[in-house]
């Protein structure tokens, strides 16, 4: 995967990566913190992390022996912007399907655009 929204989307399909996001929208955290309530060793959650911070979503710093997680709340401004722009094709889609409802309601009858009876 080249661009970074699909990799984004990719670290997110993992349920435990959602988590773990949705830990560190709290505040920072070190590995330990967050492998804490997995049953999994803190290798596997490294790995996690790791795909969450090749996406973009966590970058890691160093408190003097600390190394804590910081998730990076600005790429979720790049899925909020895709989303949205689909968001708003299907609002427009679904305002059209209205307007063609609310005409079969008039006229007691579904016309096609040529005018004729489907």
């Amino acid at each position: 995967m080249s661009d970074q929204l699909s990799q984004v989307f990719a670290a997110l399909a993992d349920p435990t990566r959602r988590d773990m996001v949705a830990r560190l929208c709290v505040g920072d955290a070190t590995v330990g913190d967050l492998a804490a309530p997995y049953d999994v060793s803190v290798q596997a959650v490294s790995k996690h992390l790791k795909v969450l911070e090749n996406a973009g979503l966590v970058s890691r710093g160093r408190d003097a022996q600390r190394r804590p997680v910081h998730l990076e709340a600005e790429v979720f401004d790049l899925m909020t912007k895709w989303i949205e722009r689909y968001r708003q094709q299907a609002e427009e889609r679904y305002l059209r399907l209205d307007v063609v409802l609310a005409a079969m309601d008039e006229t007691g009858e579904a016309t096609t655009t040529e005018g004729r009876a489907p």
